[in-house]
């Protein structure tokens, strides 16, 4: 996961990212050297009470399975990609269940990630990520086809706009940004998170977003950016993304 520039994410410790820092629950998660479940918590002062764990009003109020990110993509996944066209980024790809579905139904694909362990589990399986955060030079800048933010990648760096404005100059002319968002449709939350694991092992803070379709639609229409498909799945919310003006791909009904 990600850190923005140039944010309110910069009162925290310089290149604090989503799960690394203190005793890095987020990796050993990925390395399933620990539990496979992690809690987002938002914090204040800094710390978590492990007695809370589970608890909060935020995305991961309830588990974060992380053995879902290491499995196949799910029929939400498959149906998501089906509808796309490549070059696809996915940001934030963690041990890159995205990029690999996506290369097993022939789409070119890259997974970017600013964990290290994540881009060392996904390139050992043989999958194109790299690592480095999306705010940085990229590869085909302004020729993606597709950028992806699922699984609460929407959240990346605590500031929405930043990201999306970030996507908008990766994608081609006809791009799109594919957001899956909280199910809650009016969301609009920015925060200081920590990962806590069931072992009480505790990341850094990190800053952290939540936002439902109604918000990122305004969020994206505030830079040029229109809505041109919702839709619900197994549970998840999701919206198709593009520059205004720009006609639905055929694809993208």
């Amino acid at each position: 996961m990600n850190r923005a520039r140039n944010t309110e994410t910069d009162d925290i410790a310089e290149g604090t990212t989503f799960g690394a820092g203190g005793s890095e629950p987020y990796a050993a998660a990925l390395r399933r050297s620990h539990s496979n479940v992690l809690y987002l918590h938002e914090t204040d002062d800094g710390e978590t009470d492990p007695s809370q764990i589970g608890g909060g009003d935020n995305c991961s109020a309830a588990p974060m399975d992380v053995s879902r990110w290491h499995a196949a993509a799910d029929a939400a996944d498959l149906s998501l990609l089906r509808s796309v066209t490549g070059p696809v980024l996915d940001i934030g790809c963690g041990p890159g269940r995205m990029v690999r579905a996506a290369m097993d139904l022939g789409i070119e694909a890259l997974g970017i990630d600013v964990s290290p362990t994540a881009v060392e589990v996904a390139t050992e399986s043989g999958l194109s990520v790299l690592l480095g955060s999306v705010f940085e030079e990229l590869p085909l800048e302004g020729q993606w086809q597709t950028a992806l933010l699922v699984d609460c990648n929407i959240g990346i760096g605590g500031d929405v706009t930043a990201l999306l404005a970030r996507c908008a100059e990766l994608l081609a002319t006809d791009g799109e940004i594919v957001v899956e968002t909280h199910p809650d449709a009016a969301r609009d939350r920015t925060y200081t998170g920590r990962l806590v694991d069931t072992h009480g092992r505790q990341s850094d803070p990190f800053r952290w977003a939540e936002t439902g379709v109604d918000s990122l639609i305004a969020r994206a229409a505030a830079i040029g950016l229109a809505s041109r498909q919702l839709w619900q799945l197994d549970g998840r919310t999701f919206c198709r993304l593009a520059r205004e003006g720009h006609p639905n791909r055929p694809n993208a009904s």
